[in-house]
């Protein structure tokens, strides 16, 4: 009986990072929001928009979105609930 050769897994070539998209400040009645676009290639974990309350899945283009001096109070948001939030009614729907 002959032996077979182990295949040797191939190491892969180090993805290059990932641009995430560039920082612009939109104006709101509530203050001044630094809104960054995050690619499809960029998300890989799961978020929970605040705009609908559902998840934003791994490869999903979205918004990363906070209050110009809260950095640390970013939000993921859905690019279309982001673009709308200022329409929805006062009960958040």
């Amino acid at each position: 009986m002959t032996r077979r050769r182990s295949r040797r897994v191939r190491a892969q070539a180090p993805q290059p990072p990932v641009i995430v998209g560039s920082e612009i400040t939109e104006r709101h009645p509530d203050g001044d929001w630094i809104v960054r676009r995050v690619s499809g290639a960029a998300a890989y974990k799961y978020y929970r928009c605040p705009g609908c309350e559902q998840e934003i899945l791994p490869a999903t283009p979205h918004v990363v979105c906070w209050l110009d001096d809260q950095v640390a109070d970013r939000r993921h948001w859905h690019t279309i609930c982001w673009t709308r939030r200022d329409r929805r009614n006062p009960s958040g729907r």
